[in-house]
């Protein structure tokens, strides 16, 4: 008998096309209701219930019910970690779905990774932070520098909150389009709220697009140089 974690069992029920496109539905970082879930895996309504049960089963969803309405979504960061991942390696082998039209380009030029930012603009952020020498790599991945930190705080972001979130702080996430890292953790989500809050971008609706502002896009670049 072979010993150790079963891959097989996960990769079963991450590898169902319909259960592969609710969980990238919910890479939005947004509880989504079965019916909308149904909507964006392109199933009937019916036949979702099941695949959210052995997600749910699998640990990689989560339910909450609230009013008349149920929502799902992932069970946290390190699922999320697990398909972006997931997702540069099939786009690295070119197993890529084809859906011409304006959302490929706007989603490979910003877009929400669970709560922080991916894209071309995730990536120019990151690499940011690391060649001015806010980020430095660490034994346990990455960290925030004390230069980083008086940046970070001189720009407004207000790091109390982010220090307290659940760890770890900073994350590397390797961006599936870009192929290079992202920033993600508690600071990569602390970041995406700010720039949410500043006005410089919105989450358009039903997508994992993210729209910079003209105005919010050359403050975000003069924030992040490269």
């Amino acid at each position: 008998m072979k010993e150790g974690p079963d891959i097989a069992h996960v990769a079963a029920l991450i590898g169902d096309p319909a259960r592969a496109n609710i969980l990238t539905a919910l890479m939005s970082g947004k509880a989504l209701t079965a019916t909308e879930l149904a909507c964006e895996a392109g199933i009937a309504a019916p036949t979702v219930s099941g695949h959210v049960r052995k997600l749910m089963g699998g640990g990689l969803i989560l339910g909450c019910s609230q009013g008349r309405h149920r929502y799902f979504q992932l069970a946290g960061p390190h699922v999320a970690n697990l398909l972006e991942v997931m997702m540069g390696f099939a786009a690295a082998q070119g197993y890529l779905r084809t859906r011409p039209g304006p959302r490929d380009p706007a989603l490979r030029a910003a877009r929400v990774c669970y709560r922080h930012l991916a894209g071309e603009a995730g990536v120019r952020m990151y690499d940011s932070l690391m060649g001015r020498g806010f980020l430095a790599l660490a034994p346990d991945g990455l960290s925030l520098t004390t230069q980083g930190e008086d940046f970070l705080v001189s720009c407004g972001l207000d790091l109390t909150g982010v220090n307290k979130a659940r760890p770890p702080l900073c994350r590397n996430c390797l961006d599936w389009s870009e192929r290079r890292f992202h920033l993600g953790g508690s600071l990569g989500r602390g970041l995406m709220d700010f720039i949410f809050q500043k006005g410089w971008a919105t989450q358009l609706p039903r997508s994992r697009v993210v729209h910079f502002t003209q105005k919010g896009r050359r403050t975000f670049e003069k924030m992040f140089p490269l």
